[in-house]
């Protein structure tokens, strides 16, 4: 009851059910903005339990969600003026589709939600509609045969669902199918590169400090001439990885998520030891050319692989299997291209 973003209360069967509005305030979509930055991205979660949209009755739809805000938010924002129930699951503060691959939004939890919230005696109906997004997670027969209650995909999109409640339940193709469209992508880069920046940020710092050592020169001299190059180079191979990959992502050769993110981060990394040899003095000594295109390359491709659900044709046993060969050879490499690298600031 005391969630901020609860209007009020209702008594029913159940005693008082918090009350929320299909309309966001303010702070909703603060607080949207900073999660989608990665700022107390964990934290941004609605407690499990029965609410009420609206005025509902015991004749009102049931609609299921993870509690994860964006979804529970994205979900009452697409009901203006709709009346319904809203069973939130504990999911972890993890969205619907990735929930349901990792077990969170599943049959044992929907169950276990259902019979604590006592959702039996708020409604004569026995009907849930889950997100399509959730199905690989539940086993609508399981729910039936352990609450009695029948469990029902509705459509892809939020959005959607005052016309396929209008239609008795009843998608049509075009809300059944997922799209990927660039905005779609691009809305998932904020989160990804500020969780690499956190890292990244600690490795700039080591490569700008070494890039003093090697060289005729003096320390500092080298720190002013070789540490900017160190930093675009990482920040290239962040980019790439983090921003280009799931932009360009129909458009670049290959299947494997980490090959994607390998062509960019390779096709940038020769971007930043092309204009080092145009805009410098000098360029990169052949040795610390070849470092920085072995190491970079495998961290955009790591990177990349953090985008595997903005695709139509990844799976979980796929994604396991390639991480199985990929995050090895990205290892291996980003390790020989490492140690090459410290090599030349002592030896050149």
């Amino acid at each position: 009851m005391d969630q901020p973003f609860v209007t009020g209360r209702i008594e029913n069967p159940l005693g008082e059910v918090p009350q929320v509005s299909s309309e966001l305030t303010g702070v909703d979509r603060w607080g949207a903005i900073k999660a989608r930055w990665g700022v107390g991205r964990m934290d941004f979660t609605v407690d499990p339990g029965l609410y009420a949209l609206g005025h509902p009755d015991e004749g009102s739809p049931v609609l299921a969600t993870a509690n994860y805000k964006l979804s529970f938010d994205a979900l009452r924002r697409a009901l203006p003026g709709q009346a319904a129930w809203i069973l939130v699951l504990d999911t972890r503060g993890i969205n619907v589709w990735c929930a349901a691959g990792k077990g969170t939004f599943g049959t044992e939890e929907l169950i276990g939600r259902i019979q604590s919230s006592g959702l039996e005696r708020a409604v004569k109906h026995r009907k849930i509609i889950l997100p399509q997004l959730s199905g690989p997670g539940v086993a609508a027969h399981q729910v039936k045969k352990l609450s009695g209650f029948q469990a029902v995909y509705g459509p892809v999109r939020a959005r959607d669902l005052p016309a396929y409640l209008s239609a008795g339940c009843r998608a049509t193709p075009e809300m059944r199918r997922k799209t990927f469209t660039l905005r779609e992508r691009a809305v998932l880069i904020p989160v990804e590169l500020v969780q690499a920046l956190k890292p990244a940020l600690a490795v700039m710092a080591a490569f700008f400090l070494l890039s003093g050592f090697g060289g005729a020169a003096g320390y500092w001299a080298n720190l002013r001439d070789q540490g900017p190059w160190s930093i675009l180079a990482i920040l290239s191979a962040l980019l790439a990885g983090a921003v280009l990959t799931p932009l360009l992502l129909p458009w670049v050769p290959g299947r494997a998520f980490s090959f994607k993110g390998w062509i960019l981060g390779l096709v940038s990394v020769w971007g930043i030891i092309l204009g080092k040899g145009y805009f410098s003095d000098q360029g990169f000594k052949p040795l610390e050319g070849l470092a920085w295109l072995l190491l970079m390359p495998a961290i955009s491709a790591y990177l990349a692989m953090n985008f595997t659900g903005a695709s139509t044709y990844t799976s979980l046993s796929g994604v396991k299997k390639e991480m199985r060969w990929a995050v090895p050879l990205e290892i291996a490499l980003g390790a020989a291209g490492l140690i090459l690298w410290i090599g030349t600031r002592f030896t050149i």
